[in-house]
């Protein structure tokens, strides 16, 4: 049984734990792994997210830099460029909260002036050394993740001696970090960073073993949604890797959707809003039989 939590997130205010969030992905980049390209007009990005909402979404994740395995960091005008433009629009148009996808403080408060009300920072507040201290002034919600290194290098041969023992003790530390940094044990979510910095047997063994992240007593994000470990378990024994947008690949990350609630994830960050919403009505009907 999920514990439930109250995240503020400036005027909205979400119930954790009652029912599964949805998080909806929106990567205003040209290079993100499934939908890079698609949402680079500020238009197009602005009605997609509508969409998600329309569908059943809680929060609308928007990204200005791609975080895919080998990427490259872009210069920070650029991720504001991309993102202030879409959160200035969806501000006032949408009723859930956004969340700045961003590993840079003047990014993160920029976006959070034009509208966002939660950061979330794939860095655990490490690449930035002014991030803690922003999200602390903001009083914001703030998603720390567990991640090897940084998205460049963290799929160079990943090891771990015991994985969920190893990425447990970052997260603590990680959260121990925020609340000595001024923010609010009430305002942080975690993610032990699915794809990020792991093999495909370690994301496997992190679905299965969600719930031993809920001693930490924080609420917990997952995002599976597409990634190549589900990919690579779908090819047929030498095909090519899978295109991210194929039905089998999202088939399979709804199978992976519905581990992560039933192990007891109260987020998943997922591309497809609707297919998610039926997914989690079924999974939180099971968990509360």
């Amino acid at each position: 049984m999920r514990k439930k939590y109250k995240l503020e997130c400036g005027d909205h205010v979400l119930y954790l734990g009652e029912r599964t969030c949805i998080m909806g992905i929106l990567n205003v980049t040209p290079d993100s792994f499934s939908d890079g390209g698609k949402f680079v007009n500020c238009d197009a990005a602005v009605s997609h997210a509508e969409k998600m909402v329309e569908a059943g979404a809680d929060i609308i994740d928007i990204g200005g830099e791609s975080t895919r395995p080998f990427s490259e960091a872009v210069p920070i005008e650029d991720e504001i460029q991309r993102v202030m433009p879409v959160i200035e629009q969806l501000a006032d148009k949408i009723p859930v909260p956004i969340s700045i996808d961003t590993t840079k403080a003047e990014v993160a408060r920029q976006a959070v002036a034009a509208g966002a009300s939660i950061i979330n920072d794939i860095s655990a507040l490490r690449l930035d050394p002014d991030m803690a201290g922003v999200v602390a002034g903001l009083n914001v919600p703030v998603i720390i993740m567990h991640m090897k290194d940084s998205p460049k290098d963290m799929q160079v041969l990943p090891e771990y001696d015991d994985l969920i023992k190893e990425v447990k003790a970052f997260l603590y530390e990680a959260v121990e970090t925020a609340e000595n940094n001024s923010i609010k044990r009430s305002k942080i979510v975690i993610d032990p960073g699915i794809g990020f910095g792991k093999n495909f047997a370690h994301n496997f063994t992190l679905l299965k073993h969600i719930d031993d992240f809920s001693s930490l007593d924080i609420p917990i994000l997952v995002g599976p949604s597409r990634k190549a470990f589900i990919r690579n378990r779908l090819k047929v024994d030498s095909e090519k890797d899978l295109s991210p947008d194929l039905p089998v690949v999202e088939i399979g990350s709804q199978a992976a959707i519905a581990a992560s609630i039933l192990n007891g994830a109260h987020i998943v960050r997922v591309h497809d809003v609707a297919g998610t919403v039926a997914t989690a009505k079924i999974i939180d009907a099971v968990n509360g039989a």
